[in-house]
């Protein structure tokens, strides 16, 4: 008989389904399906590649509102951002439905002949995913891979797997063929080690923590596999005195406690130019109250429950100590329940510097534009991030300075499926999303056809 592990409701506190763990021989013979697959796969022409993936789309878009209450229901996220979520998916398979057709080599002049090149898909992806995020995460591996000409095996996290066994369900319902798109449910030390180890896995995608993720590309070097990691963060939202104080305070919530500040992109530093630290916290403070944390289902919930009661322990350990400056609220009882919380913090205190990953933001001043781009960079992530100002030049200044791989400027955004996503120095290697993803998945071959007899 097969081991199971038991999915738990965050909002409840309480179990609700036995999910399979994949055993090593199940997880090899999915391997081998997809590389079978694959084959047959790459040769279909690029415009009925593209073809099954709208199909794959127009699915998932039909199939929104269960995919949502899938998430609500084993991740807590609250409804509309669920919603969000699984349409997030559908459009980026429809992004990617174009990459087939465009994925264009070249024509290098040389002598005596002509030269070209073409993109050649690796053949099997293995695609790991992380519990804060399941269904856009995996799309951003999944789509671009696929339509490439690749077969992908994904492997959701333990906590979360429910979303990704649908999508799974719901490709074969589209039309694409069984064992393309295959996943596998099950601990990271066996299917995820397994995706580095096995020489039919030809590239790995892996999201989550900087410490697994160096373990997962050590991994992959011994097998000269390429790998595309998007690990932690320690993002800074910078504050000048010359920002509209009352939009970059009204957002800053948003900017960190979104999803429980569960997201690698969290602005979990803000960082205020001296003169305006005082005022900034003045505005800060009714915004923090203001944001609602309840009940996942309902849809005025902007927040959720953590993840799990081990992960809020985590978390509240950060807190042991810190100079709390105020907290919102949230409910009590069961589930693992968090009120957001604003720490005045030194450069130098394990809130300022280690990633939390929960509804936890740290302020700290600083002195000018210099002293500012200085905190900013001091960490060894690099992410994503945020700068308010008015100037123009200062804008791009800093933008240019702060080394993050994803920065918006009066705004929090950092993800577009359109744009490149992806992080500097202990956040990551490689980018995601964007035009060029899917020839990422692929590998440049050069051949050169002689015309000149001699």
């Amino acid at each position: 008989m097969s081991e199971t592990f038991t999915l738990v409701n965050p909002a409840t506190g309480r179990g609700f389904r036995e999910v399979r763990r994949a055993s090593l021989d199940e997880v090899d013979a999915t391997i081998a399906r997809a590389v079978v697959v694959q084959r047959a796969w790459a040769g279909v022409a690029p415009v009925a590649r593209a073809d099954a993936l709208r199909r794959f789309a127009r699915v998932v878009e039909e199939h929104v509102e269960e995919l949502a209450q899938l998430e609500v229901l084993n991740s807590g996220h609250p409804i509309e951002s669920a919603r969000w979520e699984a349409s997030h998916v559908a459009q980026v398979l429809n992004f990617y439905a174009g990459a087939p057709e465009r994925l264009s080599g070249q024509q290098i002049p040389v002598s005596g002949g002509l030269d070209v090149t073409f993109h050649e898909p690796y053949g099997v992806v293995g695609i790991i995913v992380p519990w804060n995020f399941p269904m856009t995460i995996a799309s951003w591996g999944f789509a671009p891979a696929l339509a490439a000409g690749n077969a992908v095996v994904l492997k959701p996290a333990e906590l979360t797997p429910l979303t990704a066994i649908r999508l799974g369900e719901l490709a074969v319902e589209a039309g694409l063929p069984e064992g393309l798109f295959a996943v596998v449910t099950g601990s990271g030390s066996l299917v995820g080690q397994r995706f580095v180890s096995h020489p039919n896995v030809r590239k790995v995608v892996f999201t989550g923590s900087t410490e697994v993720g160096i373990d997962v590309a050590a991994g992959c070097a011994r097998g000269l596999k390429p790998v595309t990691l998007e690990l932690g963060g320690k993002s800074a939202n910078i504050v000048f005195d010359d920002a509209n104080l009352e939009l970059a305070a009204a957002a800053a919530p948003g900017a960190v406690f979104d999803n429980a500040g569960q997201d690698c992109c969290a602005r979990s530093r803000i960082l205020v130019q001296r003169s305006v630290y005082d005022r900034f916290l003045e505005l800060l403070e009714p915004a923090v109250a203001a944001w609602r944390v309840g009940d996942p289902a309902l849809e005025s919930t902007q927040m959720g429950p953590l993840i799990s009661a081990s992960h809020r322990d985590t978390v509240a350990g950060f807190l042991e100590g810190a100079h709390i400056a105020f907290r919102g609220s949230a409910p009590e009882g069961d589930g693992f329940w968090m009120p957001p919380a604003v720490v005045l913090a030194g450069r130098d205190d394990r809130i300022a510097r280690d990633e939390v990953f929960g509804p936890v933001v740290a302020v700290l001043p600083f002195d000018d534009e210099a002293d500012g781009i200085r905190l900013a960079n001091d960490t060894i992530y690099g992410l994503a991030g945020s700068i308010w100002t008015e100037n123009l030049g200062r804008a791009v200044r800093v933008s240019r300075a702060v080394k993050s791989g994803v920065l918006s400027v009066n705004s929090h955004a950092s993800v577009r499926y359109w744009t490149p996503f992806g992080g500097m120095k202990a956040s990551g290697l490689g980018r995601e999303l964007g035009p060029d993803a899917a020839e990422h998945f692929t590998e440049t071959k050069n051949v050169f056809f002689a015309t000149d007899p001699s």
